[in-house]
């Protein structure tokens, strides 16, 4: 295991040495097993020990230089800060990078939750015994061409020249299944579902077996639909894709950029729906992958971003927070430059809603499960998206699967046009979300 106390050793004598006043580190260590398997023998396995550091340097014209080394003992790590040094002095002159104002605040004590690993041979039984379970569920189902068991345990540090000194370990597993149907006369259906836990003891398979069998048999007998405008109801899962394929809209440094669908004066205004809210929230009780601190050595915690439909907060690293005139949020990622991204998604209710709708009494209602081609089918600087997806037209107590079909509209104006935000929420490894009904969406079908 990392060792924070000699790494910050290794640092500061190395900068006495070099003459360097400033500086930080990052750097994270990823321990990881993996198997996939094909009808009942193994297809892969896969481990691997890895990490990635980064250093950034200031010099006496407080200009920054960033290196990256995957060293960390006491020769690597000073090679890094000599290199970065060097490279200050051809580094950036206009809002430079510097220390996160909270890096030694106090960070959420979750203790280093970390398990022992299992053998890579139980972890081959575990899947093979899932892909048998999946193959047996019924005769249309003749593969599973993807799927993955795997565990890792991540450690991570920060460390600065003025004392700060993060450090964590946190262990995950998870599974991943994704079938595949051929019938007669018919198009091949698929279905996939992902799990993840702290320990394989606590994962889920069973869970994740049965969501994609459901999923699966669900799909085989599906009709074409016609095009048209749709009532909507989006999954958790699709929900989520859509916020973060759209996240520039609340990321200070796009803003910034712009390259953002938002400008520092949409802070405060009223954005979407007032029954939707959103916040980010690394350290939700769901969020398997919780991360007590960010790049810059931030503490993370509960961001608002939507509450009642307006924007209330965006996500900040120290850079974005000193220009807003705010506090950073823990959202920061170092590297040649500094970025922002989100953890953890928590969506609920914002205002009460004066009607409330149930699938179960739904009419020519379109539900969305999944989203697919999200890279290729978004424009995040123009706010359009059109994207295929698997879902159903439900009629009532009818759920009938859709062959072929793509969504498209406006994200501001699906923010602006959802009619409820229902209570029951649902976990996913992206955050915590209900389903998500909106007015009207076009649709096209065959």
């Amino acid at each position: 295991m990392l060792n924070i106390q000699d790494l910050a050793h290794y640092a500061q004598n190395s900068a006495q040495n070099l003459g360097i006043k400033q500086y930080d580190i990052y750097g994270s260590s990823v321990e990881e097993a993996g198997v996939e398997v094909s009808f009942g023998e193994p297809k892969q396995v896969q481990a691997s020990n890895r990490s990635s550091v980064i250093v950034r340097v200031w010099n006496e014209k407080a200009m920054i230089g960033v290196t990256s080394t995957t060293d960390l003992d006491a020769n690597g790590i000073q090679l890094a800060l000599q290199t970065a040094l060097e490279a200050s002095y051809f580094g950036i002159t206009e809002n430079v990078p510097e220390f996160s104002p909270e890096a030694t605040n106090p960070v959420a004590d979750f203790g280093n939750q970390t398990a022992e690993a299992a053998p890579i041979n139980v972890l081959m039984e575990k899947l093979i015994a899932a892909e048998k379970q999946l193959l047996a569920a019924h005769p249309a189902i003749t593969g599973v061409p993807y799927n993955g068991l795997s565990e890792e345990t991540t450690e991570r540090f920060y460390l600065n020249s003025e004392g700060a000194k993060r450090y964590e370990a946190r262990s995950y597993a998870s599974i991943y299944l994704y079938s595949r149907t051929e019938q007669e006369g018919k198009k091949p259906r698929s279905a996939g579902e992902m799990k993840i836990s702290r320990s394989l003891a606590s994962l889920d398979i069973a869970g994740c077996l049965q969501t994609v069998i459901d999923k699966t048999l669900s799909y085989l007998d599906y009709q074409a639909i016609a095009t048209g405008k749709y009532q909507v109801v989006f999954s958790a899962t699709a929900f989520l894709s859509l916020l973060g394929a759209f996240a520039n809209f609340y990321n200070a440094q796009n803003i910034l950029d712009k390259q953002s669908l938002s400008s520092p004066e949409t802070l405060g205004t009223q954005v979407a729906s007032p029954l939707l809210s959103v916040c980010d929230d690394a350290l939700h009780p769901d969020n398997i992958a919780a991360e007590t601190f960010d790049g810059e050595g931030t503490p993370t915690r509960r961001v608002e971003i939507i509450k009642e439909g307006v924007l209330t907060g965006l996500l900040h690293s120290a850079g974005t927070a000193k220009r807003f005139g705010t506090q950073p949020t823990g959202h920061a990622n170092i590297g040649a430059k500094v970025t922002v991204s989100p953890h953890f998604y928590h969506v609920f209710p914002g205002q009460a809603s004066e009607h409330s709708y149930k699938l179960e009494e739904a009419e020519n209602v379109i539900l969305i499960d999944k989203l697919q081609a999200l890279h290729a089918g978004v424009n995040a600087l123009q706010g359009s998206f059109s994207l295929p997806f698997d879902g159903w037209l439900v009629n009532k107590d009818q759920r009938i699967s859709i062959d072929a079909a793509t969504v498209a509209g406006d994200f501001l104006e699906l923010l602006n046009s959802i009619i409820f935000v229902e209570s029951e929420p649902e976990v996913t490894p992206r955050g915590v979300c209900p389903r998500i009904w909106v007015k009207e969406l076009s649709v096209t079908g065959e």
